[in-house]
């Protein structure tokens, strides 16, 4: 794809993710987008076809961005548990200010999950082959202990996507005393599983 044509998609689904977060996805139509982009309708319907078209392209900007934060703490020099708990966290603290970010598509991410899911498909392996690299980091370096990194990459990506509506809800406790107190009960259950006893 050509630069400018690049850089036109890019900021016509900014323009939407704005109209999006500030109106709700019912309430924005492709005549608001094409308006505030300064765009014509004739632009905005080269790049999509409808709008669940451009609200797919929403998500999976905003899942681009969440996936180049969690290559960065991959690629990580640290050890593999501590590398995994930062992931954990940072994953979900990049998740709930994705959500609240975006407003009032907030209200649409709880209600309509399913269309997001079928968005999420391509960054959930992306993400579950980051886990996999910790967790065989872990295996390596004599950290962790498991049969296969694997399935423990794929178990712990469905236990973070379980935890995502709590922890954005704050039903996990938000005072610095309520967040130790996870993290550590987070830990125990992860690390009182594979860690190595010594």
């Amino acid at each position: 794809m050509p630069v400018t044509v690049s850089k036109t998609r890019d900021m016509l689904v900014d323009v939407a993710r704005q109209l999006f977060a500030r109106k709700g996805l019912d309430e924005t139509t492709m005549n608001d987008i094409a308006q505030a982009s300064g765009k014509g309708r004739r632009t905005l319907y080269t790049y999509f076809k409808s709008k669940n078209e451009i609200y797919a392209a929403v998500v999976e900007s905003e899942l681009d961005r969440l996936h180049k934060m969690l290559v960065d703490v991959g690629e990580k020099d640290l050890p593999a548990d501590e590398k995994l708990m930062t992931f954990i966290y940072t994953r979900l603290d990049a998740v709930k200010s994705l959500v609240f970010r975006n407003g009032t598509l907030r209200a649409t991410f709880f209600r309509d999950i399913w269309r997001v899911e079928k968005v999420r498909k391509e960054f959930d392996l992306r993400e579950i082959e980051i886990i996999k690299n910790i967790l065989d980091d872990g295996v390596k370096n004599g950290i962790f202990a498991m049969p296969d990194t694997g399935i423990t990459a794929l178990v712990l990506h469905h236990a973070l996507k379980g935890l995502e509506v709590p922890y954005i809800r704050g039903l996990m406790g938000d005072t610095i005393n309520q967040r130790i107190k996870r993290r550590d009960n987070v830990m125990n259950l992860i690390f009182n599983g594979i860690r190595i006893k010594r």
